[in-house]
């Protein structure tokens, strides 16, 4: 029986079907970022059956979605792929679906990062673009620099936004990096993509970008057009699990969304993740 004093337990799937190195390195850096904002991470593995994903998401109060080596598959969004796009993988994306329609259903707070973000916004309805370089001709900044860069570039952020408002009400230390107080926010991060979003999703907005070439940066907005702050989803092009013990923006980021959780009480089900037939 749950009390108020569980911990939010978190949704977390696995990165790859296939890249096991990657998921062993990757998925803890995503659920060491939520236990230190005192949440629970639970992991969702990419061969489970929808009965088993439903059985392990009915007890989450929230979903993140981390990022991955794969690209969606551009079919998804009526493109054509191209020869920069990597590979798709089938079973994360089936999975990011499957936690997608139930955190709608259910109105569950959603982090969506880099991939995930992407895989949120094809899911909406929405497109990408498949390789920086090769469709927008920018080369700079770097957005692919990689885990190893700290910082690769800035985003410049909405102040009236989930996003804004969250660094805004921060810590001193977190205000100060997000350089609050003239007007605007640019906030320093790090950057491991080569597709970003093209036209965004279903009611999805646009509240950040790279000032020097103008690539979206962060999406919100949950489904409801009337009451776009009524279901917290954020979804974020850069990685703040890998700057959680640099950067206090960082911290602020997951802060915000376990306290979501932690706030988030069941809806009326009406169609939940699907089951086996």
């Amino acid at each position: 029986m749950e009390t108020d004093t569980m911990k939010p337990r978190i949704a977390i799937p696995n990165p790859t079907s296939s890249n096991l190195e990657y998921n062993s390195r990757s998925w803890p850096q995503y659920a060491e970022a939520v236990i230190r904002a005192g949440g629970e991470p639970v992991e969702i593995p990419l061969n489970a059956t929808p009965r088993e994903i439903a059985n392990l998401v009915n007890f989450c109060h929230g979903v993140l979605l981390p990022g991955s080596p794969a690209d969606v598959n551009p079919q998804k969004f009526g493109h054509d792929p191209i020869p920069e796009s990597n590979p798709a993988d089938p079973g994360r994306e089936n999975v990011d679906e499957l936690l997608l329609q139930d955190a709608h259903n259910l109105y569950k707070p959603i982090l969506a990062i880099c991939f995930g973000v992407q895989s949120l916004n094809v899911w909406r309805g929405g497109t990408l673009i498949q390789d920086i370089p090769a469709q927008l001709g920018s080369v700079m900044p770097n957005h692919s620099a990689g885990r190893s860069v700290a910082v690769a570039h800035s985003a410049s952020i909405e102040q009236n936004s989930t996003l804004g408002r969250l660094l805004c009400s921060g810590t001193p230390e977190a205000r100060a990096e997000a350089r609050v107080g003239d007007g605007s926010l640019c906030l320093p991060i790090n950057s491991s993509h080569h597709q970003a979003i093209g036209i965004p999703g279903d009611g999805l907005r646009v509240t950040a970008r790279c000032p020097e070439d103008n690539v979206i940066e962060a999406v919100e907005g949950g489904q409801d057009p009337n009451h776009p702050d009524s279901h917290f989803v954020l979804g974020i092009q850069w990685h703040p699990e890998r700057s959680y013990e640099i950067s206090p923006a960082s911290r602020a980021i997951f802060e915000r969304f376990v306290a979501e959780a932690a706030a988030w009480k069941p809806r009326a089900i009406h169609t939940s993740v699907a089951s086996d037939r």
